[in-house]
């Protein structure tokens, strides 16, 4: 990255925040509350848990919206194997393992339970799992239960973002890991600018928004450098 480009568009963002007092992005961070309020993977019963942690006063637009419903999908898969969905939870959030290898073998296995499932539910219209588009749920699963480390993955934004902040070598395939990284990076500059942080800060509830440190706040610089929600 170019430290010249990054901190013109950090004094941008700046800017727009100031100037646009309506700009609401917050309703992500009322669901990572809602996530980190309810998320238990020792529930008895895994499924209303699951359920209860996707959840939303504004919109649900994350796991549902025109042909991507990874929600509906999850829990048909926890009818058929709730213990092994736990599982593939467990494995996804383990910290001490990479976190390609584990995207990767939560992908796997959701394409076993879809499987499973089809067999079982020949007239059913579930073609997908939607675990696939660009691992953007897997992502926000991780952004929720880790808010600090991770962000929602989308790999054309993140291309974007790294031409525009004049990266030599941005990224021509998926690369969760660096995208992670890069966001881990991201979020330490914006850190070092208090004026950002305060509005940020003015506009979060603590009864209604998680209000600890999140690469929510990362994301939402970078679909504004991106051009997207401008």
């Amino acid at each position: 990255m170019n430290l010249q480009k990054l901190n013109n568009y950090l004094d941008g963002y700046l800017d727009f925040l100031k100037a646009n007092p309506n700009h609401y992005p917050y309703w992500k961070w009322e669901s990572q509350k809602i996530f980190q309020d309810n998320w238990d993977l020792d529930a008895p019963d895994f499924k209303a848990m699951f359920d209860a942690c996707l959840d939303n006063s504004h919109s649900r637009r994350i796991w549902k919206r025109e042909h991507y419903e990874p929600k509906t999908a999850m829990l048909h898969f926890i009818d058929l194997n709730p213990e092994f969905v736990r599982y593939m939870f467990k494995d996804l959030f383990d910290e001490n393992k990479g976190v390609e290898g584990r995207i990767g073998r939560f992908l796997f296995h959701c394409d076993e339970l879809l499987t499973e499932y089809r067999e079982k539910h020949k007239a059913s219209k579930l073609n997908t799992h939607y675990h696939d588009d660009e691992y953007q749920i897997i992502s926000w699963y991780l952004t929720f239960r880790y808010p600090e480390s991770y962000a929602p993955y989308h790999f054309e934004r993140f291309k974007t973002l790294l031409e525009k902040l004049g990266s030599r070598n941005p990224p021509q395939a998926n690369d969760t890991e660096r995208f992670f990284k890069v966001m881990r990076t991201l979020y330490g500059f914006l850190k070092k600018r208090p004026e950002i942080l305060e509005i940020h800060r003015s506009r979060i509830e603590e009864r209604k928004h998680y209000t600890g440190d999140s690469l929510l706040l990362v994301e939402d610089f970078g679909e504004w450098v991106c051009g997207v929600g401008e």
